[in-house]
């Protein structure tokens, strides 16, 4: 274990061996999302982590010119800590990720390729325990994981077939800020729903894996599914992914009552609540 994963460990307080302790079965269903896990690195082969990372940073800094990061040194520390601990679980811990909670009052996550993960302001405002807060960041390193957004890049055409840049010097080209426009728009648009559903199991088994309630990410589900559709902060999140009810269905299924009994924590009184 590298000292970082060390340092998250005593930073956090948790247990690796939390979620076995307690008899954890994943299933039929969860055991080949978290199978997949294994797999993530091997799909879409031809280029390099260097070029994955350099396509994300660059998405990163489109999203961020356009909606900056909270000017809160304490909370942006404390979202980087929860999220490289939940994506230390995953098949790709070396990884250098990276945690943010943007301004936007919209109800909203994003992933770029690479480990370059955004929370909305007001996303964050509605999560009540850090449990939540691991399942949302789980949700994203899993589209980061099965690489779903490069997917959609290849498709388009900025990365061609080999995985190489059209453009050696990132961010210096036009066209490659036309084809990715505002970073919100790539990293939102165009998932079909199978992705969001394996997103959404795999965030399941890493937040149980880092020891959290793992119903964190349904909860959070639940709660935005009492938002109307009319409302404006959660316009975007319904138009870009599947209803958070039919959400919560495919997870009931997958989930079942395997998880009745784990003891995951949900550490609502470490929650760092926005000032």
């Amino acid at each position: 274990m590298n000292h970082t994963i060390i340092k998250l460990l005593f930073g956090l307080g948790l247990a690796l061996n939390i979620a076995f302790a307690h008899g954890f079965n994943l299933g039929d269903e969860l055991r080949k999302a978290a199978g997949e896990l294994g797999q993530a690195g091997k799909s879409l082969g031809g280029y390099s982590e260097e070029e994955e990372v350099a396509i994300g940073r660059q998405i990163a800094g489109n999203l961020l010119g356009a909606a900056p990061l909270v000017k809160d040194k304490r909370l942006q520390k404390y979202v980087n800590n929860v999220g490289r601990w939940v994506a230390s679980q995953s098949e790709r811990p070396d990884l250098a990720w990276h945690f943010g909670v943007i301004e936007s009052d919209d109800i909203n996550a994003f992933a770029a390729p690479g480990g370059y993960i955004f929370v909305t302001r007001g996303l964050y405002r509605l999560l009540g325990d850090e449990a939540e807060l691991a399942g949302v960041l789980a949700h994203e390193v899993g589209h980061v994981i099965r690489k779903h957004h490069l997917k959609i890049l290849q498709q388009s055409r900025l990365v061609d077939l080999g995985g190489k840049l059209l453009a050696k010097q990132v961010g210096g080209d036009d066209r490659i800020g036309k084809l990715i426009g505002s970073g919100a728009e790539i990293v939102s648009r165009a998932l079909d729903k199978s992705a969001e559903f394996e997103a959404d199991r795999i965030a399941v088994v890493l937040t149980a894996r880092a020891g959290y309630n793992a119903f964190g990410l349904p909860q959070v589900l639940q709660e935005i599914g009492h938002s109307g559709k009319d409302d404006n902060s959660v316009a975007l999140l319904f138009k870009t992914h599947p209803h958070p009810d039919e959400r919560l269905a495919r997870l009931g299924d997958a989930m079942d009552s395997r998880f009745d009994g784990l003891k995951g924590q949900d550490l609502a009184g470490r929650f760092y609540r926005i000032k």
